[in-house]
């Protein structure tokens, strides 16, 4: 598993300022990258054991906030830019819903919001069953909502929204 460092380590960015960066389209072959969004390490973690447990399907990039998330996929300070290379580039992006500064709800925002990610598979993770959050998150565009803790079944899901 590899953790975005602060001071931009893993930066983004794209001399030609084209798109790109992920956006899907993982069709069940292959390495799904999964960019794990949530500032609890614990869950981080838990996350990351559910995964593996699946096979090798998937690689995990993780974050523990909304900015770092921003940051890794270029949405910060209304840049347009994706990853320099395709190991960088994101399947799908799941990220907890409650989280400070940047809460999940406002990454999916911003996802959605740009051109270049629009079409990126965001879905939202809480330990609460909220319909009000589920339905809000849906209706912003996220692919799927799941419920805290997370299952060995909830990966295979995660797989399909790629």
């Amino acid at each position: 598993m590899r953790e975005m460092k602060e001071g931009g380590e893993e930066e983004t960015g794209n001399e030609d300022g084209g798109c790109g960066g992920g956006g899907g389209g993982g069709g069940g072959v292959g390495v799904v990258r999964v960019l794990v969004v949530d500032d609890s390490p614990v869950d981080r973690k838990v996350v990351e054991m559910l995964l593996k447990k699946s096979g090798g399907m998937f690689e995990v990039i993780a974050v523990d906030s909304g900015k770092k998330a921003m940051d890794f996929l270029g949405l910060n300070k209304g840049k347009v830019e994706s990853p320099k290379s395709d190991d960088q580039k994101i399947d799908v992006v799941l990220s907890d819903y409650c989280m400070p500064e940047i809460t999940g709800y406002d990454l999916l925002k911003a996802v959605k919001e740009n051109s270049c990610s629009r079409s990126m598979p965001v879905v939202m993770m809480s330990s609460e069953n909220d319909s009000q959050r589920i339905s809000r998150c849906l209706a912003t565009g996220a692919a799927g909502f799941l419920l805290k803790p997370l299952q060995v079944k909830d990966m295979q899901r995660l797989r399909n929204y790629a």
